[in-house]
């Protein structure tokens, strides 16, 4: 199987690419169904169903194949690797894919309720929690690439850092799309 080693980390890695694309979508989705559900008729009910459309398509075509597949070729790559297991960059790095598939799970349910009409939170909020996939992409990213260099103070500053210049760069665009 070690001669597949690199033909299966492609497959994991376009099938994280689509993935990350999925999550980054849907969420982009979830902002223009609350904004279309406070939209006077018909605006509000055509909008709203092409959207739920756009998003179911999203989900169960793209995502969630994406985060299975990405998951079962990265379940190939540690049987042929199984050291990695020990590295410490690989650890956290496991961490962070355990957050992401909790992002996942987390708008898999505001996906549900908005499918059924039940909006619970602000597009606001949305921008912003479309971030939180964002971070968790910069850190594996800079995990896999840096690994032993990476100096953990650093990192988690970098990371923290880009969490509050992201938060700032939000706040500018709320105050700049209020104004129009």
């Amino acid at each position: 199987m070690i001669e597949l080693y690199p033909y299966i980390k492609s497959l994991h890695l376009i099938f994280v690419i689509t993935w990350f694309a999925g999550l980054f979508y849907i969420v982009r989705l979830f902002v223009y169904q609350i904004e279309a559900s406070q939209k006077p008729s018909p605006d509000k009910e055509i909008l709203g169903g092409q959207l739920k459309l756009m998003a179911n398509r999203l989900w169960y075509i793209i995502t969630w194949p994406s985060a299975i597949l990405a998951l079962i070729f990265a379940l190939m790559l540690l049987h042929v690797r199984p050291f990695l297991l020990d590295e410490p960059w690989m650890q956290i790095k496991l961490g962070f894919i355990v957050l992401l598939y909790i992002y996942q799970f987390k708008c898999h349910q505001i996906y549900k309720q908005l499918q059924n009409d039940v909006v619970k939170y602000s597009s606001n909020f949305m921008r912003l929690f479309n971030e939180g996939a964002t971070i968790i992409l910069f850190s594996v990213i800079f995990l896999v690439v840096v690994r032993h260099q990476l100096n953990w103070i650093y990192g988690v500053l970098g990371i923290v850092s880009l969490a509050v210049i992201m938060m700032v760069l939000f706040k500018i665009y709320k105050r700049y799309r209020e104004k129009k």
